[in-house]
């Protein structure tokens, strides 16, 4: 078992009371590593901590360039160890080994590019409706950030926010959750290495109620940046409107992967494993609704069904392995219990619908990738997010429907398109109710590219040069550099 601490301030450390908890690898069902188990003091500590580091030290005189310049080193650190942060990730949240240390290798790009957008945000001399005035607006810091990261792309998803965050001059304090907090407390200590000042960045780990409402609720964190559950999400943005905090909110999905039959059908078939199996259907924006052109929904169901059979199931680490296990035991057993339900509910299990008993899976948290057929759209197995490798296959005639289908859902993260007809590739993403619209492709995300969804799936937008601005505030300045303003109490006629 190997035992991680808290960051907070200058300080590694335990939690306020002792108190410890455990991390399960998912692919043996045994615990590997424990962690403090924050509390409402520690929280308080990590803020104060942050607050101190801003108001008062260097990092607040710093040039932007300077910030930048530890940004791209911190860059060059997590590029020199995304090995072992990926190993961190697998053992966690039991997914891929290819996928996390691929997601590791790429992750450096976010340090990169706001480093070098650190110094280059500019404000504006503006014209003034007033006589002799003079105006300019500046873009400042907002000071606190509570980062608040999810168990299935942790430090990646974790990036997202603290990269624009640093790069705009706040400090973060940040909570990963209690099913994955390794990765991102050895990204503290790697900050730490790099020359990061004190209190910049602190980490506190633990449970939602215990650290995560605590932190949201604080009134010296200035925003709140939040990525999981659209109940989590909930909860975070009524908290944070106790305090009227600037809020961003990234939560879940019900996407849909829309097949035409102009398509070419080999790639869409990869495009659709991809986006719902690939990830073990553990991501947010998972094509979990696979709409289907009714002139060639047999024929694809088919090939899709003997594509995924093909899938190995086992061991992530193992590079022979397609698809790894649930990430945790309540994780598996909503997942089991969706499939349930859309069984009661009358959609045909075209494959898979348990959990997983292959050879090498017994004792891990797997179940089969599965394939629902005869969905309709009002099912909740439609309509609500599993988190989970489970598909729902719904039929469609005309373009017209398939918008009208993929639209009729609470979510709005993304979708796909897959067609070769040029006309339909440029004006059917407008037309659907989503952040992201990949045509011909799926799951395709960039340091570059804004990310966030509409409805419940959220509000703000990650990534981009528009994410370095969330965390900055706009300041007017006026200012009257003639002597003699007018007598206040005298009316001018």
């Amino acid at each position: 078992m190997k035992s991680f601490e808290m960051r907070i301030g200058a300080m590694w450390r335990g939690a306020s009371n002792g108190e410890t908890f455990e991390s399960t690898d998912p692919y043996t069902a045994q615990p590997w590593a424990s962690f403090p188990r924050g509390t409402a003091q520690d929280v308080d500590a990590a803020v104060n901590a942050a607050h101190a580091a801003f108001e008062n030290g260097p990092w607040t005189r710093m040039t932007a360039s300077a910030r930048g310049l530890l940004l791209h080193r911190l860059g060059d650190a997590i590029a020199a160890n995304a090995a072992q942060l990926a190993d961190m990730e697998v053992k966690d949240n039991g997914k891929l080994r290819a996928e996390m240390l691929a997601q590791m290798e790429y992750l450096p790009q976010w340090f990169y590019y706001y480093a070098g957008l650190a110094d280059k945000v500019e404000g504006a001399v503006t014209p003034i409706d007033r006589p002799g005035m003079m105006h300019y607006v500046t873009y400042e810091p907002l000071g606190v950030v509570a980062a608040i990261a999810p168990w299935n792309s942790p430090l990646l998803l974790a990036a997202w926010k603290i990269a624009p965050a640093l790069a705009a001059g706040n400090t973060v304090v940040i909570k990963p959750s209690e099913f994955s907090s390794a990765s991102t407390l050895e990204f503290a200590r790697l900050c730490e290495d790099v020359g990061f000042p004190p209190g910049v960045v602190n980490v506190v780990t633990g449970f939602g109620n215990e650290v995560g409402q605590p932190l949201v609720v604080h009134p010296l964190v200035a925003r709140v940046a939040f990525t999981g559950s659209d109940s989590g999400g909930r909860a975070v943005a009524l908290n944070a409107a106790e305090t009227f905090k600037r809020v961003s909110l990234e939560l879940g999905g019900k996407s849909a992967n829309i097949v035409f039959d102009d398509a070419h059908l080999d790639d869409a078939v990869k495009g659709v494993v991809s986006g719902i199996f690939a990830a073990t259907g553990q991501t947010c924006m998972a094509g979990s609704r696979l709409l289907v052109q009714s002139s060639i929904h047999d024929e694809f169901v088919a090939r899709l069904t003997e594509f995924v059979k093909t899938a190995r199931l086992g061991d992530p680490s193992d590079p022979a392995t397609h698809i790894g296990p649930v990430s945790t035991q309540p994780q598996l057993d909503k997942t089991l219990s969706y499939i349930a339900i859309a069984k009661a509910e009358g959609a045909h299990c075209r494959l898979g619908g348990e959990r997983s008993r292959r050879p090498g899976c017994e004792q891990g948290l797997f179940v089969e990738p599965t394939i629902f057929t005869g969905v309709r759209n009002d099912m909740r197995i439609a309509r609500e997010e599993v988190f989970g490798p489970v598909l729902a296959v719904i039929p469609f005639d005309t373009e017209d429907e398939a918008v009208a289908i993929a639209n009729d859902n609470p979510y709005g993260l993304a979708a796909g398109v897959w067609t070769q007809n040029l006309q339909r590739a440029i004006t059917l993403p407008r037309r659907l109710h989503v952040g992201t619209v990949w045509v011909n492709a799926y799951r395709v995300v960039s340091y570059m590219a804004p990310f966030g969804g509409v409805k419940a799936s959220g509000m703000g937008r990650e990534n981009g040069v528009r994410a370095i601005h969330e965390y900055l505030e706009a300041r007017s300045v006026f200012i009257n550099p003639v002597p003699g303003i007018a007598n206040p109490f005298v009316l001018s006629r």
